[in-house]
């Protein structure tokens, strides 16, 4: 495998959230617009300057990036359309800080967003993949809470987790949404609580499903050096991986492609797991969180239930997890699910994370999910923030 390059120099900054609602008539366009607005208003950069779009959107169709520099008035010299949903954060990041580290752009703006009706939401599962439309329907099943019940209950009956063990992933990211202005959940939820929920889709119960709404998340990429000049609190990327279609010969996932790529990861930032200071994981069901718990080497395979009954995972816990609340308990506002991660790092390593912000937080990881199909999902990736200094 070649050398691959180091990510020094790239600074992400000024993290943008469109405030969430449950359902809106408005488009994916409106929510892209305020995100851009709000970049441009946060970073003092005006719109003429940003000459670089990176783009996630479940509901934008017939459009696509290119239609959206036309009616947003940009005119970008680098563009790009990631169409991975939870992974698309870190893919994002990855291709804009690529793209300003070789003179392709100065200032890209990272934007997920997406709309949610009931007719929106029907048609974005109805043409999401082919592969689990042709895999599920026959059956009568459609949608992802049957797809992660089959993908949950292989888990437990692989490794023996309990429904208690991904409830203690649930109720703490409910604790850090409560110091999130912008969660859709705002009361406490109790393990009782959690235990007690309606069945979905044996074994998911209620509080293991995320909620669908409509919000947008941004963040802008840069050199370290155009950040300071320009006055911006930023972090800076210490490593970055992604894979596609891993472990494919697994009968139904029971792992993630960061298991693939994690020490190359991990070399980037030169650091090892305990090194770092808080996780954002992808959290669109608790099993993929305990995977990922797993499989970024925080322990070992099959060993994810013994690790959240050994850590307490809220913000101020030995094992900070999620700590704007996730999705479980933030709201999952489509594409801009897999932006959530990143733009909540970047408020714990520049000091914007108000209550729930981390202890002298200097070191975190982002991990993203996304396409699932039918018994796995395709895409992966994280990446490591570093405090700038």
């Amino acid at each position: 495998m070649s050398r691959r390059l180091s990510y020094e120099g790239v600074a992400v900054a000024v993290p943008v959230t469109v405030p969430y609602v449950r359902y809106s008539t408005l488009g994916a366009h409106w929510f892209i617009g305020q995100a851009l607005e709000a970049l441009v208003n946060a970073s003092g950069v005006p719109k003429a300057q940003i000459d670089g779009l990176c783009l996630s959107s479940f509901s934008l169709a017939p459009d696509t990036a290119v239609g959206v520099t036309q009616h947003m008035g940009l005119s970008p010299r680098w563009l790009d359309h990631v169409p991975t949903g939870g992974a698309s954060g870190v893919m994002c990041l990855r291709r804009a800080a690529r793209a300003v580290q070789a003179g392709d752009a100065e200032v890209v703006a990272c934007v997920a967003a997406d709309t949610n009706h009931v007719d929106s939401f029907r048609q974005t599962l109805g043409a999401f993949s082919n592969f689990a439309r042709d895999a599920t329907y026959p059956y009568g099943s459609g949608g992802p809470n049957s797809i992660f019940a089959f993908i949950t209950a292989h888990y437990m009956r692989t490794y023996g987790a309990r429904r208690e063990d991904f409830g203690r992933i649930a109720v703490a990211q409910r604790s850090n949404a409560l110091g999130n202005p912008n969660a859709m959940f705002k009361k406490p939820l109790t393990l009782d609580e959690y235990m007690g929920a309606r069945p979905i889709s044996d074994p998911i119960h209620l509080f293991d499903c995320v909620m669908p709404c409509a919000g947008a998340e941004a963040f802008l990429v840069m050199t370290e050096e155009r950040a300071r000049d320009l006055g911006l609190a930023h972090a800076v990327v210490r490593g970055a991986i992604e894979r596609h279609n891993a472990f494919a010969d697994d009968p139904v996932m029971v792992r993630g492609g960061w298991l693939a790529d994690r020490d190359d990861l991990y070399a980037q930032a030169g650091v090892q797991p305990a090194a770092l200071d808080f996780v954002q994981t992808y959290d669109d069901y608790p099993v993929i969180v305990m995977m990922q718990f797993e499989d970024l080497g925080f322990c070992d395979k099959g060993e994810g239930a013994a690790f959240v009954q050994a850590n307490t995972l809220t913000h101020d816990g030995s094992f900070p997890n999620n700590t704007s609340g996730g999705q479980l308990s933030a709201g999952q506002a489509g594409a801009a699910g897999g932006f959530l991660g990143m733009t909540e790092a970047i408020r714990q390593l520049t000091g914007d994370a108000g209550p729930r912000a981390v202890s002298d937080a200097r070191l975190g990881l982002v991990a993203g999910f996304g396409m699932v199909t039918y018994d796995r999902c395709l895409c992966t990736g994280a990446v490591i923030l570093g405090r700038s200094a």
